[in-house]
């Protein structure tokens, strides 16, 4: 029966259940009957205490109380998601030394560093390691492949910023010409790239195409059926420099794919204007989201996937690289 409230002047019964039930001046019949186990609570989902008949006793009686509190409120939780950067489980760190093989030019202002190693340190696409040079400091790049998709094993490729070797001096602490020593240590980072699950959506900023490049190369040949979104761009249009490896997608069925540089100097048709951020495609809770560049471009990046509920592996690239 419905909760009735007793008068507070005078104490009243009511009959529940076939038992006489006296009402204190303050209490309803549903307390009443809940304290003289007319009535007795019942477990509900995750623990949570639902009122209704069972076989369990309940207390004897509930303290008086001279005023009713408030009625009680349920609040739906806040519906926003807290997204983190989703990390790779923690692994053994591989230590290598080698020597800086040779630098070319991929563009005006991009350069291509080759480093071979005395053995191979493996790494997955999206993995970061440690270089230094000798007499420099360390620094933490994306590995990749060169932009006609070759690389050996033992080989660590990266794609930097500059005109000449000289240009990455501030870089590195040193200058990279061929024979220098370096060590490298990995793989690092929470960028791996992760088969399975969902839309694969890469936004490449500038040399950030990099650890793009590796993942998107990889999941072509592990996963063919999966669908991927990618979208890369730079400051100056001469900057894109990956157009190889974007045919070679394209060849292989990949057909979301997005040019934009904020500069209109020089700008092909197919390149799209104003900043990479505004031509990432509306993501999905379903999506697996993967970007590299700066940290500004990673960090609004990552807004728009915490937005969406989506995953997020964050590939950040140094300044100056």
């Amino acid at each position: 029966m419905p909760a009735m409230r007793a008068p507070t002047s005078a104490r009243c019964s009511l009959v529940v259940n076939g038992q006489t039930l006296r009402v204190s001046p303050g209490d309803t019949s549903l307390e009443t009957a809940l304290a003289d186990g007319v009535i007795a609570p019942m477990q509900g989902l995750h623990g949570s205490v639902l009122m209704g008949q069972a076989a369990a006793p309940a207390a004897r009686r509930l303290t008086v109380r001279a005023r009713r509190a408030e009625s009680p409120t349920v609040s739906a939780p806040d519906a926003t998601p807290l997204i983190h950067p989703a990390k790779a489980p923690a692994r053994a760190l591989l230590r290598r030394t080698g020597t800086v093989e040779v630098v070319t030019a991929l563009a005006p202002r991009i350069l291509q560093l080759v480093v071979v190693l005395d053995k191979r340190l493996a790494f997955e696409p999206g993995d970061q390691v440690c270089l230094t040079l000798e007499g420099g400091r360390p620094v933490t790049l994306a590995p990749t492949l060169s932009v006609e998709g070759g690389a050996e094993l033992n080989e660590l490729v990266f794609h930097l910023r500059g005109e000449c070797p000289e240009d990455m001096e501030a870089l590195f602490g040193a200058v990279p010409v061929p024979g220098l020593p370096v060590k490298a240590k990995g793989p690092l980072g929470h960028g791996t790239y992760r088969p399975g699950g969902g839309r694969l959506v890469l936004v490449a900023a500038e040399t950030g195409f990099a650890g793009i490049w590796a993942i998107a190369r990889a999941a072509r040949y592990i996963e063919p059926a999966r669908e991927i979104c990618l979208v890369a761009g730079a400051r100056d249009p001469l900057d894109l420099y990956m157009r190889p490896a974007l045919e070679w997608l394209r060849a292989t069925g990949v057909n979301r794919i997005t040019l934009a540089a904020d500069r209109h100097r020089q700008r092909p048709p197919d390149v799209r204007p104003g900043p990479l951020t505004a031509h990432v495609p509306t993501l999905r809770t379903t999506d697996a989201v993967h970007a590299s560049g700066c940290a500004s471009t990673v960090g609004a990046v990552e807004v728009l996937a915490a937005a969406a509920g989506a995953r997020f592996y964050p590939i950040p690239v140094p300044p100056g690289a």
